[in-house]
C-alpha cells in the first residue's frame, strides 16, 4: 500500500488531536479535581458517586441539623425541668417550716408570700419555648401553657382521675365571727336570728369531709355536672355477674346535676351555703362547690367510689372515675385544658365548637410525643409533656395552703384587736361579758384553723414530695435521652467521616498522579508537534 505524504498528515494530526483530548480531560480533572465530569465518562464511578452523595447528604442532615436541633430541644426541656425541681424544692421546705411548731405571724405571712410567688413561678416555667415553640404543650407548639391574659371562653372539660385523688378537707365553722368588728361586736339579732352579742365558744366547730377536688376553681355553675364510673353488677347474694365467657358486666353509672333521681342526683351549693356540714350530715350527699371547684362527698358516695378497681383480665380502666363540668372565664395563668384533657370548647357552638384530645377516652390514647430523626431507621422523643410534670395539683395545693394560712392571719389580726378593746373596757359591764365571750370563741376558733394549717402543711409536705419525684423523674427520662442522643451524634460522626471518606476515594482525583499524567501529555503533544513538523517539510518534490 502507498503512504502519501497525505495520509501521513492526516494520520499524525489525528494523533495530536487524540492527544490533546487526553491533555485536555486531565486539565479538566485538575481543575475540578473529580475523576469524571459526566456519566459517560465512566458510569460505574457515576453510579457509585450518587449513591455515596445520598449517603453522605442524608448523614449530613442528621448531624448538622436534626442532632443539634434535638439536643438544643432537650436541653431547653431539662432547664425548665431544673428550675420546676427547685421550686417544689423550695415548697417542701416551706412546708416543713409551715407544720414544725408553733408559727408567729411574721413568719407566717414570709411563708404566705413565698408560697404565692412560688406558684406563679411554677406555671410560668412551663410556657419555656425553644425557637418559638413551647416545648410541654405536645403537637401545639404555638399554643402557650397557660392563658398570657384573662379571658372569657367556655370550655366542657372531663378529667380521667381515680379514687385515689380523693382526699379529705377540714372545715372550720366560724360563723359571724368572720363579720366581728369593734363596731358591731354588741349588736342583736334580727327576727329572731342570733346576733353577734349571741356568739359563744360552742358555735365554733370543725368538719372533715371527703372530696374530689377538680383541676379549676371558679367554674361555671350553671352547666351540668357529672361523674360516671364502672359498676361491676352483682347478684341478689352480692357476688359479680359475669357473661357466657366468665368476665365481669359492668354497668356505667352516672351522678348529674342534671339528674331527677335523687339516688343520683349532684347538688350545687355556693360556699356560702355551708356546703361541707350538709354534706357532713347527709351519708348519701354529692355537692359541687363551683367557687373552690370541689366535689363534695357523703360517706356512703365516697365508699361507693372507694371501692372501685380495675379488671385486669380488660384493657380498659375499670377504677377510672370520670368528671365532667364547665368553665367559662379565665385568669392570666391558668392551666389551658387543652393540654391536659378530653374538652371542648365553645360547646354546643355549631361554628366554634372544638373538640380537643379525643383519643384520651379510648384505650389507646395518643399522647402527643414529639420525635426526631436521628439516624437511619432511628428516632428520638425530644419532648416531656406538661401533664407528665406541671401537675394541676402544684397550684391547687399552694391554694389549700395559702388559704388556711391567710385564715389562721386573719382570725389573729382580729384577736388582737379584740383582746386589746377587751383590755380597755371596765370590768363588770356587760359589753365585757359580751366581749369576753366572743374573744373565748376566737381563740377556739383560732385553735382549730392552726391545727387545719398545720395537717395541711404536713400533707404539703407529701404531695409537693410526690410532685417532685415527677419532675425528677423526667429530668433522668430527658437526661437518659441526651445521653443517647449523645452515642447517636459520635457514631453519625464516624459514619459521616466515613462516607465522605468513600465519595472522596471515588470520586476525586489524586494531584500528584494527575499532574505528572499531565506534564508527560505536554511533552507528548509538544514532541509530536516537531516529530509532524519535520516529517512534513520533506516531500515527493525533494527528490525530483
Amino acid at each position: 500500500m502507498r503512504i502519501t505524504n497525505k495520509i501521513m498528515q492526516k494520520n499524525n494530526l489525528s494523533n495530536i488531536n487524540t492527544n490533546k483530548i487526553y491533555q485536555d480531560k486531565l486539565s479538566t480533572q485538575m481543575s475540578t479535581q473529580k475523576k469524571i465530569n459526566r456519566p459517560s465518562d465512566d458510569p460505574v464511578v457515576a453510579i457509585r458517586a450518587l449513591r455515596l452523595r445520598s449517603s453522605v447528604t442524608e448523614i449530613t442532615q442528621y448531624y448538622s441539623k436534626n442532632i443539634p436541633d434535638a439536643e438544643s430541644w432537650l436541653s431547653v426541656t431539662e432547664d425548665a425541668l431544673k428550675n420546676l425541681s427547685a421550686i417544689t424544692t423550695n415548697m417542701i421546705t416551706l412546708c416543713t417550716k409551715g407544720a414544725n411548731g408553733p408559727l408567729k405571724t411574721e413568719d407566717r405571712q414570709i411563708i404566705l408570700e413565698q408560697l404565692k410567688k412560688l406558684g406563679e413561678e411554677v406555671y410560668a416555667t412551663g410556657d419555656a419555648d425553644y425557637a418559638g415553640r413551647y416545648v410541654f404543650t405536645g403537637y401545639r407548639t404555638d399554643t402557650p401553657l397557660s392563658f398570657d391574659a384573662e379571658q372569657n371562653i367556655k370550655y366542657e372539660i372531663t378529667e380521667q382521675l381515680t379514687n385515689s385523688v380523693i382526699d379529705s378537707v377540714t372545715k372550720v365553722n366560724i360563723g359571724k365571727l368572720a363579720d366581728l368588728n369593734s363596731a358591731n361586736f354588741n349588736e342583736a339579732g334580727k327576727n329572731g336570728d342570733p346576733g353577734m352579742k349571741d356568739i359563744i365558744e360552742d358555735d365554733i366547730s370543725a368538719v372533715d369531709v371527703h372530696r374530689i377536688r377538680l383541676a379549676y376553681d371558679d367554674c361555671y355553675f350553671e352547666g351540668d355536672v357529672k361523674i360516671s364510673f364502672q359498676k361491676a353488677q352483682t347478684d341478689a347474694a352480692g357476688n359479680p355477674v359475669t357473661d357466657a365467657d366468665g368476665k365481669i358486666v359492668y354497668d356505667t353509672v352516672t351522678w348529674s346535676s342534671a339528674s331527677t333521681d335523687a339516688a343520683n342526683k349532684i347538688e350545687i351549693k355556693h360556699s356560702y351555703e355551708d356546703p361541707y356540714n350538709y354534706v357532713a350530715a347527709k351519708a348519701d350527699a354529692v355537692v359541687f362547690i363551683p367557687e373552690t371547684g370541689e366535689l363534695l362527698l357523703g360517706e356512703d358516695r365516697y365508699q361507693e367510689l372507694m371501692a372501685l378497681k380495675d379488671d385486669d383480665t380488660t384493657l380498659a380502666n375499670e377504677s377510672e372515675i370520670r368528671v365532667t363540668y364547665e368553665k367559662d372565664h379565665w385568669q392570666k395563668g391558668d392551666l389551658r385544658p387543652e393540654h391536659y384533657f378530653y374538652c371542648k370548647s365553645n360547646p354546643g357552638d355549631e361554628e366554634k365548637e372544638i373538640v380537643y384530645n379525643k383519643s384520651y377516652l379510648s384505650v389507646n390514647a395518643d399522647r402527643q410525643d414529639i420525635e426526631y430523626d436521628v439516624g437511619y431507621n432511628q428516632t428520638i422523643r425530644v419532648n416531656s409533656t406538661a401533664d407528665q410534670c406541671f401537675k394541676h395539683g402544684i397550684g391547687r395545693e399552694v391554694d389549700d395552703l395559702v388559704n388556711a394560712m391567710q385564715e389562721v392571719l386573719d382570725l389573729e389580726a382580729l384577736q388582737t384587736s379584740m383582746n386589746k378593746m377587751l383590755e380597755a373596757m371596765e370590768d363588770g359591764t356587760e359589753d365585757k361579758k359580751i366581749l369576753q365571750n366572743q374573744v373565748d370563741a376566737l381563740g377556739k376558733a383560732l385553735t382549730l384553723a392552726k391545727d387545719k394549717e398545720q395537717k395541711l402543711f404536713e400533707g404539703g409536705i407529701t404531695a409537693f414530695q410526690g410532685y417532685l419525684g415527677d419532675a425528677n423523674l423526667c429530668i433522668t427520662e430527658c437526661g437518659t435521652r441526651s445521653s443517647k442522643l449523645e452515642l447517636i451524634k459520635n457514631r453519625t460522626q464516624n459514619q459521616k467521616t466515613t462516607f465522605e471518606t468513600l465519595k472522596s476515594e471515588n470520586e476525586d482525583i489524586d494531584i500528584t498522579e494527575v499532574a505528572i499524567q499531565l506534564t508527560s501529555a505536554e511533552l507528548t503533544y509538544e514532541a509530536a508537534l516537531m516529530a509532524t513538523g519535520k516529517v512534513s517539510q520533506t516531500t515527493l518534490m525533494n527528490y525530483i
